[in-house]
């Protein structure tokens, strides 16, 4: 029997599917013993950019440099790189939108109640009566990288089917962005697939993050197959040094002629390449550069590489062009490294996304300390 799969006894929503007993959320959901029924007060706006896949609690240490055996104590901070990107967008003042799979728990209501403080429509979310939210445990090192310990075995995110899937929602948005562990197991798989086969259908601009995490995935060649398996679909790719050496077979990650030859497919539109705080590489059909980074005092890495995808994606949203402007690309990618690097100075995913204020602020303060 999984230890992490528990029924949960709660009043069942009318909403409630004959197939499964997953249920539909609103966009207004508290953390009373069922979901509330549709959405009232959310964002008037289509949504412009839909993301897929995990939403989870992260439980972040409140002291670095220690084991999790070792750690005194956790702060509770929602995550899951989907959802961050979603959240990130919409503090942007973007539209975005969230589909996936929670338990039908206190953490399940609790993270979709988050979503919607943060104008993310939630409409997408699935509640399973029969197993638990995820939750990670994260490990933070005295320079606030992370190791993670998972808790899904399995998890509501990894039971999202096919036929749950809000297809309305997708034929909707411009751009449609997902990550790769919800291609680790059925039925998720099978419904990851399908949303990207809606969206291309769609017109959608298809946007992946691969967000390697291989203690979920059975072996690293899987994880690098199953990575691999959707990367000639996809528009837009966005991976960091450590995901390009692996995704290569172990060649130099900074070797632009070895991303370029193994990475690039003819139909990418823009590939990205992270480099933490010394910023981002970039490459399109037409030129490829390296933007510098914004450099923090980090406390957390949890989500700097989300907020990154967000920033970025949000301007895109706007002007699906961007690629072909060398000029407006790089301004737009520096907006994108200071959303990270605004990130990186605060515990947890979500509580550490910068508004858009925020991230104005920040550029203006750096130019104006360089002109001096």
């Amino acid at each position: 029997m999984s230890a992490c799969c528990f029924p949960v006894k709660r009043e069942k929503s009318r909403n409630s599917s004959s197939n499964g007993g997953s249920s539909k959320v609103s966009s207004k959901v508290s953390s009373k013993p069922q979901p509330v029924d549709k959405n009232e007060g959310a964002q008037e706006r289509k949504p412009r950019i839909v993301c897929f896949g995990e939403m989870l609690i992260d439980f972040v240490p409140t002291v670095s440099g220690v084991s999790l055996a070792e750690a005194v104590g956790f702060k509770k901070a929602a995550g899951g790189a989907p959802a961050n990107v979603a959240v990130q967008i919409a503090r942007l003042g973007g539209s975005a939108a969230f589909i996936g799979k929670v338990g039908q728990d206190e953490f399940g209501f609790m993270l979709a109640d988050i979503l919607n403080q943060n104008n993310v429509d939630n409409s997408g979310m699935r509640f399973d009566p029969h197993a638990r939210t995820a939750l990670a445990f994260v490990t933070l090192k005295n320079d606030g990288e992370r190791e993670f310990m998972f808790y899904r075995n399995p998890s509501a995110d990894m039971l999202l089917r096919e036929d749950e899937v809000e297809g309305n929602l997708i034929k909707e948005a411009s751009i449609f962005h997902y990550g790769s562990i919800s291609l680790i197991e059925e039925p998720c798989r099978s419904a990851h697939l399908a949303a990207m086969d809606i969206a291309k259908k769609s017109g959608c601009i298809l946007s992946y993050d691969p967000n390697l995490r291989l203690p979920l995935w059975p072996s690293a060649e899987a994880a690098r197959k199953g990575i691999m398996s959707i990367w000639n679909q996809s528009d837009i790719i966005k991976i960091n040094e450590e995901e390009t050496a692996f995704l290569t077979g172990g060649d130099d990650p900074y070797d632009d002629d070895v991303v370029v030859k193994k990475l690039f497919h003819p139909n990418l539109m823009l590939l990205l390449v992270t480099e933490g705080v010394e910023g981002c590489r970039y490459y399109t059909k037409e030129f490829k550069g390296k933007v510098a980074g914004f450099k923090a005092d980090a406390i957390d890495t949890t989500g700097a590489g989300d907020s990154f995808v967000g920033g970025i994606v949000n301007i895109l949203a706007s002007d699906p062009n961007l690629f072909k402007d060398e000029k407006l690309l790089r301004e737009a990618l520096l907006f994108a490294n200071v959303c990270g690097g605004i990130t990186v100075t605060k515990r947890g995913a979500i509580p550490a996304l910068p508004y858009k204020e925020a991230v104005l602020q920040t550029i203006s303060k750096s130019l104006n300390s360089i002109q001096h």
